[in-house]
């Protein structure tokens, strides 16, 4: 409980949040690019 607790009343474990929070959204933003690009090749690739 003392950790849930420092986590979101001092200033380095909102540091710690907002940290995990970006590395989750950049690895969202990652994969979506991959497979986009993976299809559009896949696409090309079969001449359509």
């Amino acid at each position: 409980m003392k950790a849930i607790v420092d986590l979101f009343s001092t200033d380095y474990g909102l540091m710690s949040v907002g940290v995990i929070a970006f590395v989750i959204g950049m690895g969202v933003y990652f994969v979506r690019l991959f497979t986009r690009k993976m299809d559009e090749s896949a696409r090309q690739a079969s001449g359509r």
